[in-house]
């Protein structure tokens, strides 16, 4: 179950990549009547050509030549490889018409999907894989539809045609097509067999060399101030000719093709056959030579097969991959009837244990009450639980043991969406999208008028510098913000949060890239926007934590102390030694 609904998509329905894929193409029912149809009328009259070409060719044999005979061959050549043409345009046409519709559909549950996927999915799954999932795996099950399963439909008709035609001639005419259509069959089980593996080789070690590159370079600062480069280009080669290995050794597989050989086997056997039935009387000339013009119609199906199926394999090794992503579990659900009045802001832990992976525990049996409207500071060493303790309020994650309860209601109980509209957590690294400021701004509250971006802009302290841009508001940062400094940055944050008016208020150390000639300008508008909601600092700013009513000491993920400064100051050792070290490292 996702953490959010899908759109009434039922993710967890489809237990095979074929069911799945099957899903989303019977929507389209009435183009797969146009492909058939299409695929049968382009093998019949693909079929009529030979027919009628020893048709000509007894009627040129006679003494005299019948040139009406001929003629009217000619003019059914014409007229039936017309007809064709249009029908062969229909079935490709309709086919990818398909493919497009798929992998749109196919997009779009799986966005929706990632979307409700909770962070301790994502905090698992390499986004390079995720998104080689979610752009090639997707394009392949495309390219499955058109070119892949269009000339497979295309194919079978054509493979029943010389069966379906030979008794014209001979009834005994027909055991060379039927002795191509059954080792056909079997050769090609046995290769998609063996081609399903590699195909899924080769879909893995692509997911993997693009995990690779994605991480190398979302942390390219790291590799170059660590001189890097080098040992990053080794593991990508090494990613590299992984995939190029399973690349070739589908080639291999690709090159032991049975069914080129068996086309050859079919037309030998079917020539002398019908030598033999000539010399015997049975057959004319003709009937000889529009019988191999039927035999040559395999050659389709055997020349593209190579092709189709290879396509067909990626594809469906694709929906497997995409189908995995889809039904992952997640530990949250979004509860869509759970509680969802307005928030007052008060919030409650009770014995709560957490860890992001099993016998690891961040946080160890910590309870605290914090009452309406008060600010509460969390200080404490690095990686004592503090950014993991407020990700429990709005559910980021669920607790492994214990309670947390806003309102006096277990956030479990709440309904997903009304306790994150009325929550706002601005983290210590600031996430904008390449958007334009007031985009970026309105992103939690899309509705907002200019009037508001700009006051929640003023209250963050960042209209000014806003409006030296060249095109203010309508300035677009680049990804992750990074033509902005830190500072404007977190203003900028600052603001996103201000528009939303939560009633809980989290700030995870979100002034620490402000220079000391704003700080107290936003400390004040922190502290107007504080004023009638309850407001977690995680800081280490001295002038907060003395403001906060309430104080909560952390170390090695319990709660070693609760109380305001000045009663903190006084009986916890353990806050005092933390108190020191921060105003020593801001002195």
């Amino acid at each position: 179950m996702g953490e959010f609904a899908i759109d009434g998509l039922e993710p967890n329905k489809h237990r095979s990549a074929i069911r799945w894929i099957l899903s989303h193409l019977r929507r389209q029912w009435q183009l797969f009547i146009v492909m058939f149809f299409g695929a049968f009328g382009n093998a019949a009259l693909a079929a009529v050509m030979p027919i009628l070409i020893g048709i000509a060719f007894d009627a040129a044999l006679a003494s005299p030549p019948n040139l009406n005979t001929i003629g009217m061959a000619a003019l059914g050549i014409i007229a039936s490889q017309t007809l064709r043409a249009i029908l062969q345009l229909g079935r490709n046409f309709a086919s990818s018409v398909i493919g497009e519709r798929l992998e749109r559909d196919t997009r779009h549950e799986l966005y929706v999907s990632l979307l409700g996927k909770s962070m301790t999915f994502h905090d698992l799954q390499p986004v390079g894989d995720t998104m080689a999932r979610a752009t090639n795996d997707v394009r392949e099950l495309n390219l499955m539809m058109y070119p892949g399963i269009n000339l497979v439909v295309g194919s079978a008709n054509f493979m029943i045609m010389p069966l379906l035609v030979a008794p014209r001639y001979h009834w005994q005419l027909m055991l060379a097509p039927l002795f191509f259509i059954v080792t056909y069959v079997l050769a090609l089980s046995q290769y998609m067999n063996v081609l399903a593996r590699i195909a899924d080789r080769v879909r893995l070690t692509f997911g993997v060399l693009n995990a690779r590159l994605a991480e190398a370079i979302d942390g390219i600062e790291m590799v170059k101030s660590t001189a890097q480069e080098g040992a990053e280009v080794e593991r990508f080669a090494h990613n590299a000719h992984a995939f190029r290995d399973a690349t070739v050794a589908q080639g291999r597989e690709e090159a032991k093709f049975l069914p080129l050989l068996l086309l050859g086997i079919t037309e030998g056997i079917g020539f002398a056959h019908a030598l033999l039935l000539l010399q015997a009387g049975q057959l004319q000339v003709g009937d000889v030579v529009a019988y191999m013009g039927l035999l040559s119609l395999f050659g389709f199906p055997t020349n593209i097969s190579l092709m189709a199926y290879s396509r067909v394999s990626l594809g469906m090794a694709g929906a497997r991959r995409i189908l995995e992503l889809i039904n992952s579990e997640t530990d949250l659900h979004e509860n869509p009837d759970g509680y969802s009045e307005p928030i007052e802001g008060e919030i409650r832990f009770e014995n709560v244990t957490f860890g992001y992976v099993s016998d690891v525990d961040v946080l160890s049996d910590v309870s605290f009450s914090v009452r309406p409207g008060q600010t509460v500071a969390v200080v404490g060493q690095t990686g004592a639980g503090k950014s993991t303790l407020t990700k429990l309020i709005n559910r980021t994650y669920d607790v492994n043991e214990g309670r947390v309860l806003v309102d006096g209601v277990d956030v479990r109980d709440w309904s997903l969406a009304a306790l994150r509209r009325q929550i706002s957590i601005i983290e210590q690294d600031i996430f904008l999208f390449s958007r334009t400021v007031a985009q970026n701004i309105a992103f939690g509250a899309p509705e907002a008028t200019r009037e508001a971006i700009e006051a929640a802009a003023r209250a963050a302290q960042a209209h000014e510098f806003i409006l030296g841009f060249e095109d203010g508001y309508e300035t677009v940062v680049g990804e992750r913000g990074v033509t902005l400094s830190g500072g404007q940055r977190q203003r900028i944050a600052l603001a996103r949060a201000f528009l939303t008016h939560p009633r809980i208020l989290i700030l995870d150390d979100s002034t620490s890239a402000v220079d000391s000639e704003t700080e107290d300008q936003i400390q004040r508008a922190i502290r107007h926007a504080s004023e009638n909601r309850t407001t977690f600092l995680i800081t280490h700013r001295l002038s907060q934590i003395r403001w906060a009513d309430l104080v909560l000491v952390l170390r090695k993920g319990r709660l070693e102390a609760a109380g305001d400064h000045l009663t903190l100051m006084e009986t916890s050792p353990a806050y005092r030694l933390i108190f020191d070290q921060y105003e020593l490292s801001n002195s």
